[in-house]
């Protein structure tokens, strides 16, 4: 089914919203009956700090551009041994301070 707008003829969907903390959620249809013309009611409430999390499935959230990739990559065991006592020190996992370490790196480029 088609829902008429402003802009013309669009298909009955759920638009993206902006979000504090996220960066783009889907609406979900049960909660605002699958209707665009609640979007308008939607971004007041959002836009007026009132709470809007009860109509959104948050189960579909997704942060564009940092979905995870695996990597597999080998290292001298004294590199691991030393990335470990930095990781103890900081009170991170081996994991969390690699990504520290190459988002740091990337970064500076």
């Amino acid at each position: 089914m088609k829902s008429s707008c402003a802009g013309g003829i669009l298909p009955r969907i759920n638009p993206p919203t902006k979000t504090k903390g996220l960066d783009y959620v889907v609406a979900s249809p049960e909660a605002n009956g699958g209707h665009l013309r609640k979007a308008a009611k939607f971004d007041r409430k959002f836009d007026a700090g009132e709470k809007i999390t009860d109509q959104l499935d948050l189960k579909k959230a997704r942060r564009p551009g940092v979905e995870a990739k695996r990597v597999n990559v080998d290292f001298p065991a004294w590199m691991v041994q030393s990335i470990d006592r930095h990781a103890r020190r900081f009170g991170i996992t081996r994991q969390s301070l690699i990504k520290m370490w190459l988002a740091e790196k990337l970064e500076q480029r």
